[in-house]
């Protein structure tokens, strides 16, 4: 992958949807919660990049930026964080419950691991029929504490499942620090304990992401079984919406600012002169009027069909 304008563009993006729907929260504007990947966008973006449409996506509860770089329609992601029947989930799932099969993403998960043993699933239905279908699931440094995490690559390793598990490592599970709730900090270690490969990467790097990320998938593909890849990155938000962010300081934040993933992309494109200052400005103003068009299609939506949500519930 070589990484465009048009990668810049989307985590611009993922980067104002997620800063939007934080301030409409904190307005009332938003019920319900949400979990913002604000600084990883170029995670989200590097992963999408390395997969080929018949693949499939697992996501996290912080799973707007994948959704959205797999493909998804910003406006009715938008539109489902406001209980609109117009949303992926017709206004009923909210942050966390958003799917669309037809894209390859498979959903985010409001259970901490959750997706790993579905997306084993998604592969071995993908090795059984021969589809050609490889799983990228992506989860959290905190998940891999989870016994689904050992219990999900010990199956996926033992019947070389075509799956490549992400992990996301942000530095922080909730508000616990690596260095207090790992034992060894260093995830992708793990992958030796099922003889699968384990790889770390930087996250801020998107073009180096992908191309780990397009490795592993490719050897899943031809038959070799599962990989873990440990991705370094850092959330410049808090954990969920309202969180003071306590257990960090606002020095270190800043100090991670300066390798914001936007900004690194900026440099290179410049540096390699594939962009123009104005052209960079030209993605900020093209990622202003793709949320300004998410939020008055939200708000011009009607609500979620109450009447239909109880007769599937009551079926």
């Amino acid at each position: 992958m070589k990484a465009t304008l048009a990668d810049l563009t989307t985590m611009r993006i993922i980067r104002l949807f997620e800063e939007t729907i934080e301030k409409f929260f904190l307005e009332g504007r938003i019920m319900g919660t949400a979990h913002t990947c604000v600084g990883q966008e170029g995670v989200a973006v590097g992963i999408a990049a390395a997969l080929k449409p018949q693949d499939a996506m697992t996501s996290t509860h912080r799973g707007h930026g994948h959704f959205i770089a797999r493909g998804a329609d910003p406006a009715r992601v938008m539109a489902e964080l406001f209980g609109r029947d117009t949303g992926y989930s017709h206004g009923y799932g909210g942050s966390q419950m958003m799917m669309a099969p037809e894209i390859g993403f498979y959903g985010a998960n409001g259970i901490t691991a959750g997706s790993m043993a579905f997306a084993a699933g998604l592969a071995m239905e993908a090795k059984v029929h021969k589809t050609g279908r490889v799983v990228a699931c992506i989860l959290g440094d905190g998940a891999s504490n989870e016994g689904m995490f050992h219990e999900a690559i010990n199956l996926a390793a033992l019947w070389k499942l075509p799956v490549v598990y992400i992990v996301e490592n942000n530095r922080y599970a909730m508000s616990t620090p690596i260095s207090v709730g790992l034992a060894n900090p260093v995830v992708c270690d793990r992958a030796a304990a099922y003889g699968i490969p384990g790889k770390r990467t930087d996250g801020n790097d998107i073009e180096g992401l992908c191309a780990a990320v397009s490795e592993l998938v490719e050897s899943a593909r031809a038959g070799n079984g599962p990989a873990l890849l440990e991705v370094l990155t850092y959330r410049f938000s808090g954990h969920s919406k309202g969180d003071p962010r306590v257990y960090r300081t606002r020095e270190e934040e800043n100090e991670a600012r300066k390798n914001d993933p936007i900004t690194n992309l900026e440099k290179l494109l410049l540096s390699r002169g594939e962009a123009t200052p104005e052209q960079l400005e030209q993605t900020k103003s093209e990622a202003e009027s793709v949320i300004n068009r998410c939020v008055e299609f939200a708000e011009n939506s009607p609500s979620a069909d109450a009447a239909r949500f109880k007769a599937r519930l009551f079926a």
